[in-house]
C-alpha cells in the first residue's frame, strides 16, 4: 500500500517557475515508476512525466519538454516536479501517482495509487 501527498502547486503568472512535490509512504519506494500527471476542467486526465524506480530513467510529455524535469529521491520517499516558464495551458489539477512496476509507464491504467491532486494556476 503506498499513500502520496502532493503539494507546490499555486498561482504564479506566465514565465515563473513552481515545484511540486509528492511525500510517498511506504517501505520500498523504490520499486516503484512513478508519474506526474495534469487534469484541466473538462479534459482527461493525462500524463505529464514519469521517472522509472531508479531514477534513471524519464519521460516528458512533448509539450513540457525543457521545461519541467521529474526527480525522486529514494531516500526520502519524495517525487519532485520542477516547472518552469510555466505558461497559461499548463493551469490544471496535478497528481501523483504509483506504479507497481520498475520502468516508468504512460499508462494511466497502470499506476494504482494516486494522490489528492494539487492546483497550479498560471496566469497570462
Amino acid at each position: 500500500q503506498v499513500q502520496l501527498v502532493e503539494s507546490g502547486g499555486g498561482l504564479v503568472q506566465a514565465g515563473g517557475s513552481l515545484r511540486l512535490s509528492c511525500a510517498a509512504s511506504g517501505r520500498i519506494f523504490s520499486t516503484y515508476a512513478m508519474g506526474w500527471f495534469r487534469q484541466a476542467p473538462e479534459q482527461e486526465r493525462d500524463i505529464v512525466a514519469a521517472i522509472s524506480g531508479a531514477g534513471g530513467i524519464r519521460y516528458y510529455e512533448d509539450s513540457v519538454k525543457g521545461r519541467f524535469t521529474i526527480s525522486r529521491d529514494n531516500a526520502k520517499n519524495m517525487v519532485y516536479l520542477q516547472m518552469n516558464n510555466l505558461k497559461p495551458e499548463d493551469t490544471a489539477v496535478y497528481y501523483c501517482a504509483a506504479a507497481t512496476r520498475l520502468s516508468w509507464t504512460t499508462s494511466t491504467n497502470e499506476y494504482g495509487y494516486w494522490g489528492q491532486g494539487t492546483q497550479v494556476t498560471v496566469s497570462s
